[in-house]
């Protein structure tokens, strides 16, 4: 009886399976065996073993994009868990309009990259964007954000930070408002200051949404992409490139789709990586029973 409930069960779900056969498992497995061919999409493809793997740590466009997409992923995803912490903190209190504000800082995160990208755009414009008026208003010299090697991957993060902390807040909202407020009460009759209840309730009772959150902001920041081909193209003088932009350069515009797919392997690998890390290390002090 319990085989048969399994099965009708599984028969109920079986066109997610089938989606994630063909458009995850399938696309992974395909990008695996092309990483050990020479394949330009137009001549039959030939096997050539491990070359693309041993061309990528020699390619220096290659080890710039890597270093790019560490540095970015570092310089993003702490300060957008930070930012949507304190902003969960601060909306999770009885201030006035905190509907409007949790809806105004979700909001980016629901637009389209491609939007939240030339909205960017112009606000970073050297000439006429928001960012260098106000910069002058404060006197100190307009900045050439996207043009400069200095600025450019800087500003790219900052705007992600911007279009991510909003969903992080809506995530650690949720996380706030499962704690017992008898917790809290309890607290406030041992004369326990605010801080130290936000430190030593909140914090740990919050601790697996943040090992979630974690998780989702490193592999979100580790496959950066859309802004960089929309706003930079990997520029200036691959300031800006990133693994993903590298992979979208050789296979679709040089055509070099086993080279491509190594990379994509590469990025797959480093992504279950840092995933098999946190789960290892994000998990510990989680059992708060």
């Amino acid at each position: 009886m319990k085989y048969k409930h399994n099965i009708s069960g599984h028969l109920m779900i079986l066109p997610c399976y089938v989606i994630y056969l063909f458009f995850v498992l399938l696309p992974v497995l395909m990008t695996v065996w092309f990483s050990f061919r020479d394949y330009d999409l137009f001549t039959q493809s030939n096997f050539v073993g491990i070359d693309n793997f041993t061309r990528l740590f020699t390619d220096p466009l290659f080890l710039v994009s890597v270093k790019n997409t560490f540095i970015y992923a570092l310089g993003t995803i702490i300060p957008q868990i930070l930012l949507g912490l304190l902003l969960a903190v601060l909306l999770n209190t009885n201030i006035p309009g905190r509907g409007f504000f949790r809806l105004a800082f979700y909001i980016p995160y629901l637009v389209s990259m491609v939007s939240v990208a030339m909205l960017w755009l112009w606000i970073y414009d050297p000439a006429s964007g928001v960012l260098n008026r106000f910069v002058k208003f404060i006197g100190l010299p307009p900045q050439r954000w996207l043009f400069d090697m200095k600025l450019a991957l800087s500003s790219l993060m900052v705007m992600g930070v911007w279009k991510m902390s909003g969903y992080n807040m809506i995530i650690y909202l949720a996380g706030l408002q499962q704690i017992p407020p008898q917790l809290y009460e309890a607290a406030d009759i041992d004369g326990i200051s605010g801080f130290r209840k936000f430190l030593h309730i909140t914090i740990p009772l919050i601790q697996p949404t943040t090992f979630f959150l974690v998780v989702i902001n490193t592999i979100q920041s580790f496959a950066v992409f859309e802004q960089v081909n929309i706003m930079t193209d990997g520029g200036p003088s691959n300031a800006t490139t990133t693994i993903v932009h590298q992979m979208y350069e050789r296979g679709f515009v040089d055509f070099q789709m086993g080279y491509a797919s190594s990379m994509g392997v590469f990025l797959l690998l480093i992504t279950i990586l840092l995933t098999v890390f946190n789960f290892k290390y994000g998990r510990e002090g989680q059992d708060l029973s």
